[in-house]
């Protein structure tokens, strides 16, 4: 055969192999799916290429020569590494070894990730995690180098080319400290709601004014905020250890001991949280079974 690469064309070896097995040139014809006259075409050119007859007629067939025993081994080795380089690798996750970045806020970090990480650790004990903070400008950048493998962000942080999926809904809440003042009554008054001292959180630092103080200025109210944190894992012992309340995110408090819960006395607009990720990672088979174990995750927080 051709000792040029360029040249070898893999159907002849596979004609080859089937020709080996079957000893027949029309059950090899129809093991490949092909006209007896096809392959027997094939047959020929391997004759050409190889320079050696390789099938002799007998009267139950075709029998090999010896170049053809010869190659029998090396061609099936051949065409079974082809096949295994075609074929992506099963999933084992109690085997797995691989490093899975995530982009999370410490909202759904507490909220997301950590439910997530138990589950993993369960089940694929060798993924290695590792959290970054979200980088909007970033995020595209990040997932399209692989620096990030999921981003847990909201749709309106999405770039519109990447795959996404939605993971929940989450609605605004009123808490505080079980023996606050503030908490004497199962319902919360807009306007006590205005009276209080608030703190709220600045992923950016330094503002006083978020989503909830949209949602009172268009009913031409103010609340009064006192303290403004970057953080939500800090929030709750805030609010344990001051006469502060905050409005925050549902799921973030829940099975909280020591605090209050109120509905909010007005609307306030929730949001969405969604997990993105790239066309790179999209069809590999890992990936595709921590975002498999994510989502289910997820729908059990739902």
């Amino acid at each position: 055969m051709s000792s040029d690469i360029r040249t070898i064309d893999l159907n002849l070896l596979k004609a080859l192999d089937a020709l080996l097995d079957e000893r027949n040139v029309t059950r090899a014809a129809e093991r490949l799916s092909l006209t007896q006259p096809a392959v027997s075409g094939m047959l020929t050119r391997l004759r050409e290429s190889l320079d050696d007859p390789l099938f002799i007629r007998t009267q139950r067939g075709i029998a090999p020569t010896l170049r053809a025993l010869e190659l029998a081994g090396p061609v099936k080795q051949i065409l079974g590494d082809i096949e295994t380089l075609l074929r992506p690798a099963a999933f084992d996750p109690a085997r797995a070894d691989m490093v899975l970045n995530i982009a999370a806020t410490d909202y759904a970090l507490q909220v997301v990730v950590t439910p997530f990480l138990a589950e993993l650790r369960r089940r694929a004990p060798g993924i290695r995690v590792a959290v970054v903070p979200v980088q909007d400008p970033r995020l595209h950048t990040q997932l399209e180098r692989g620096d990030i493998h999921l981003a847990l962000v909201t749709p309106e942080s999405t770039p519109p080319d990447l795959h996404a999926r939605h993971l929940f809904d989450e609605r605004y809440v009123c808490v505080m400290r079980q023996n606050h003042p503030g908490a004497t009554s199962k319902r919360l008054s807009i306007k006590k709601f205005c009276a209080l001292d608030h703190a709220l959180v600045s992923y950016a630092g330094g503002s006083f004014r978020g989503v909830t103080d949209e949602a009172l200025a268009a009913i031409g109210l103010k609340r009064r905020v006192t303290v403004s944190v970057t953080s939500f894992l800090v929030l709750p012992k805030i609010l344990r250890e001051s006469d502060l309340m905050a409005v925050v995110p549902e799921r973030l408090v829940k099975g909280r001991k020591g605090l209050a819960v109120f509905d909010p006395p007005l609307e306030i607009p929730g949001f969405t949280k969604t997990v993105a990720w790239h066309e790179r990672t999209h069809r590999d088979q890992g990936h595709r079974w921590v975002r498999e174990l994510l989502f289910e995750v997820c729908r059990d927080l739902a």
